[in-house]
């Protein structure tokens, strides 16, 4: 009949006036944390797009979050794009040479040789073993803390007392970093400001 407005067939598009469903808010709220998992948004992009799709009161509201994504009008019942599972090369064990560089970037701070040791070995296995650079990021990004907490902390009483300890946990923890290496274990220092990625 004329003038009676039809319901959108699957696929097609909706006219943008049409209210929508719990369900099709879920649905759009589903892409977007899909493209957030992904990487594609930073965090204030996705609770803002997060907070248009949960209070949309038409299809003319979500409609523009779907352009968002993928760039053409999209149907929001759509299935979301499975997030990609990020999966670290695998080249087969570390060779017992990479495992031995991998633990020195740890060791490397108990001959007195913060920063340094791990920074010459990022730029030079890191280069050609991705088990080096881990094990070498990892122990340079800790021993950066450590030494900014070293002249951060005595400017407070509590960091005056603090710091001693923090100095014995930076050497206990060297040395688990460096069996881990050795172990070809991954290892993760805790309290460590990641600046070098």
């Amino acid at each position: 009949m004329a003038g009676v407005p039809r319901t959108p067939g699957p696929g097609e598009v909706p006219p943008a006036h049409l209210r929508v469903t719990n369900q099709d808010r879920e649905h759009v709220v589903e892409h977007v944390q899909a493209a957030y998992a992904e990487g594609r948004f930073d965090k204030l992009e996705f609770d803002d797009r997060l907070e248009r799709a949960m209070t949309a009161r038409t299809h003319g509201d979500l409609m523009p979050i779907m352009t968002e994504l993928y760039g053409t009008q999209v149907v929001p019942q759509l299935t979301p794009r499975p997030a990609p599972v990020r999966s670290e090369p695998t080249s087969g064990a570390p060779e017992s040479n990479e495992r031995l560089g991998a633990a020195a970037a740890h060791l490397l701070v108990l001959l007195g040789i913060p920063i340094v040791g791990p920074l010459i070995l990022l730029l030079t296995g890191g280069k050609t073993s991705p088990y080096i650079r881990r094990h070498a990021l990892e122990a340079l990004n800790f021993q950066i803390t450590v030494v900014g907490a070293t002249f951060l902390l005595p400017l407070t009483v509590i960091g005056v007392v603090l710091l001693p300890v923090i100095w014995v946990a930076s050497v206990v923890l060297a040395i688990v970093g460096g069996v881990s290496a050795l172990s070809e274990s991954n290892f993760r220092y805790p309290m460590t400001i990641r600046l070098v990625k």
